[in-house]
């Protein structure tokens, strides 16, 4: 009969051999390790260059938002001007065709006013599109507000203004309205 310590004996080497088998192919080689790693820093490398650029982007993307805002954040009081020039322009015109000195004195205080007012719209790039009777038609600066036939006019010529428009630098606030002829010929 065998010795039951012999087995056991015998299932340890065994063991033993089997855990340093393990062992050896679970060691990583030298080069292995650098390849790894090289991996891992080029990986890292990617992640870090576009971290850089969204964070870029993001820089570009506020100062275009903060131009904007300095160039357009009037838009709103801008409007709201609007029929304060139309009033008193309308308020020039009663006051010329009134006679008398009171009337001058009211037309010129309307003068420097209105003056003053499109100063302080210059100043923070409101412009006036004033078209005149004969210009041509734009769609893009101007509202017709009807069509007719005028003897002498060609189709798409304005033949009345009834509203200046404006512009806050490149935008449209309020175009121009218009009348526009539908004669041809």
């Amino acid at each position: 009969m065998a010795d039951p310590r012999d087995d056991d004996f015998l299932d340890d080497i065994e063991a033993l051999e089997a855990a340093e088998a393990e062992a050896s192919e679970a060691e990583p080689t030298a080069d292995e390790v650098i390849s790894s790693l090289e991996a891992e820093r080029d990986e890292y490398k990617d992640r870090f260059m576009r971290a850089l650029a969204d964070a870029e982007n993001a820089r570009k993307r506020a100062a275009k938002d903060r131009q904007e805002a300095q160039a357009y954040g009037g838009t709103r009081i801008a409007r709201d001007l609007i029929p304060v020039y139309d009033n008193l322009s309308r308020a020039l015109l009663a006051a010329k065709e009134a006679e008398g000195e009171a009337s001058v004195a009211l037309t010129e205080g309307v003068e420097l006013t209105l003056k003053e007012l499109l100063t302080v719209f210059d100043r923070h790039g409101v412009k006036r599109v004033a078209p005149a009777v004969g210009d041509k038609f734009d769609p893009q600066v101007h509202e017709a507000m009807f069509e007719a036939p005028v003897p002498g006019t060609k189709a798409g010529d304005i033949i009345q203004v009834s509203a200046e428009g404006f512009t806050l630098h490149d935008r449209l606030l309020r175009p121009a309205q218009v009348g526009v002829s539908s004669m041809v010929g």
